[in-house]
């Protein structure tokens, strides 16, 4: 193996040190002889003392301790959390219980019961039926007109109460053209 440099790696050889890896281990993580890495060790003073293995442990265990306490503070917070929830939930119920009460001692006449509302049967409620369609109005060569959208025909109030000749009255505004069916409402076949 040629020798190449290990000051690069230095710190990357003081922590595994640290951590108490063996010479041996250390070399073939970086590819290089175990007497590069004692030479190398001994360069920068980086032996293990005689409790070595204490600063190892001490790292570790510091870094658990400090999970440890994360969690601690994430347990803490969550029961925290659960507390307070629990608190306000039996708030709700006394509020609830107490409006109940209150509910109980007024006479029923004083407050009706709300209206339910329920559909029932009958012709459906459609809300397209009012949407806006486009049209176009044209003042063409032969005279004027009103070109309407297509989906006019899917409106069932136009195919109700306008589909076919109908005659209208139009009444010209500033901001609106108004048309109106001619003759007073009636229908008109």
């Amino acid at each position: 193996m040629t020798r190449r440099s290990l000051r690069p790696q230095l710190n990357q050889i003081r922590g595994w040190v640290r951590q108490g890896r063996t010479d041996a281990w250390i070399a073939h993580q970086l590819e290089v002889t175990v007497q590069q890495i004692q030479s190398f060790k001994r360069e920068n003073d980086l032996e293990a003392d005689g409790d070595g293995g204490a600063d190892t442990f001490e790292e570790v265990d510091l870094r658990a301790e400090d999970d440890a306490a994360i969690a601690a503070e994430l347990e803490a917070e969550e029961a925290r959390r659960a507390e307070e929830e629990a608190k306000l939930a039996e708030e709700a119920a006394k509020r609830a219980a107490d409006e109940d009460e209150a509910g109980e001692e007024d006479d029923a006449e004083d407050k009706p019961e709300p209206r339910r509302r329920a559909r029932r049967g009958g012709r459906p409620r459609r809300r397209d039926a009012t949407r806006a369609l486009e049209g176009t109005f044209d003042h063409g060569e032969e005279g004027y007109g009103l070109w309407l959208d297509p989906a006019v025909e899917d409106n069932p109030i136009y195919a109700e109460h306008w589909a076919g000749h109908r005659p209208v009255e139009v009444t010209i505004e500033e901001d609106q053209i108004v048309i109106r069916r001619a003759g007073g409402g009636g229908d008109d076949d």
